[in-house]
């Protein structure tokens, strides 16, 4: 099996690379020529379109920024909609759209083709380590042909038929958010009150207060760069199709707006390009404090594949 990768960004090169160590022959495509060129190695050939990487061949993956791009990927003038389908499988990773996601998905197949979602839980180290967490949606047969392409990358997590692969992705990503707000404000009420940072990260950890968070992205925070490879921009599309998901569903949500509006805050202050931990940087400035504490904190993008 010929597998096809688009997108090449911070996740997708880890995650493609993953691929390739695999042992699949691969085609990549990406909108940047220059990402295509850093990843191309034996085994990999470059394609000139989304519809160039599934005509070579037998499955492709997309992980791309958001619902605009994915939905180029498939409906654009060289998108796989404008090619043949027929007994292609489509592995989609990217954080978008249940409701877009589900339409493009009945075109896709509508002309012959499989459709699996995919999207990812944990960080770029887990890409680079190829341990992703991956929410699983599709039918048995599309989801077993499309295994060992996902355990590839990382642990298969079936939830049951596609689309919902993305619902697990934005309810994950919502309490990920929420807490990452909250994490701020109890990281500086602490030190304010007296608690060293570092004193408070280990009595805080394996207790009710435990999260993803807590473990993986507070040495971000002590190290003061807040995690640049998952950037406030990517945090905002995700809150926006979080919020229009409850719309969708009429679920309250003044938590979730609240931690919108926080997001915001920090991306206005320090860009949409920093790090995702920004959001509690702001509640630091605001107290005239910083949370950083000596040690050496690996970065995650710095990790090395187990």
């Amino acid at each position: 099996m010929r597998v096809g990768f688009v997108g090449l960004g911070t996740m997708g090169r880890n995650a493609a690379q993953n691929v390739r160590r695999a042992g699949f022959e691969m085609t990549v495509y990406d909108i940047r020529p220059e990402a295509v060129q850093g990843f191309l190695q034996p085994g990999v050939t470059a394609a000139t379109s989304p519809a160039d990487v599934l005509n070579r061949c037998d499955a492709v993956v997309t992980m791309v920024f958001g619902p605009k791009e994915v939905e180029k990927v498939l409906r654009g003038p060289n998108g796989f909609l404008s090619t043949a389908c027929t007994g292609k499988l489509w592995i989609d990773m990217t954080t978008s759209s249940p409701s877009l996601m589900r339409a493009l998905a009945k075109e896709f197949t509508s002309k012959g083709g499989e459709a699996v979602d995919a999207p990812v839980t944990g960080s770029v180290d887990a890409a680079i380590r190829g341990d992703m967490p991956m929410f699983v949606g599709g039918t048995d047969a599309a989801v077993e042909r499309a295994r060992p392409i996902i355990e590839a990358m990382g642990q298969l997590r079936r939830v049951g038929a596609y689309g919902n692969g993305y619902i697990a992705k934005l309810v994950n990503n919502q309490l990920w958010k929420i807490h990452a707000a909250a994490i701020g404000e109890a990281m500086v009420t602490a030190k304010l009150a007296g608690l060293d940072p570092a004193v408070w990260w280990e009595v805080m950890k394996g207790g009710a207060a435990d999260s993803f968070v807590m473990q993986h992205d507070v040495p971000s925070i002590f190290a003061g760069h807040y995690d640049p490879s998952f950037p406030i921009a990517l945090c905002l599309k995700d809150l926006s199709l979080i919020e229009d998901l409850m719309t969708e569903t009429g679920t309250r949500n003044e938590l979730t707006r609240a931690t919108h509006d926080r997001f915001k805050e920090a991306g206005a202050r320090y860009g949409m390009g920093a790090g995702e931990m920004s959001v509690c940087r702001v509640i630091e400035d605001d107290a005239g404090i910083d949370l950083r504490v000596e040690g050496n904190w690996i970065a995650p993008w710095e990790v090395e594949k187990q």
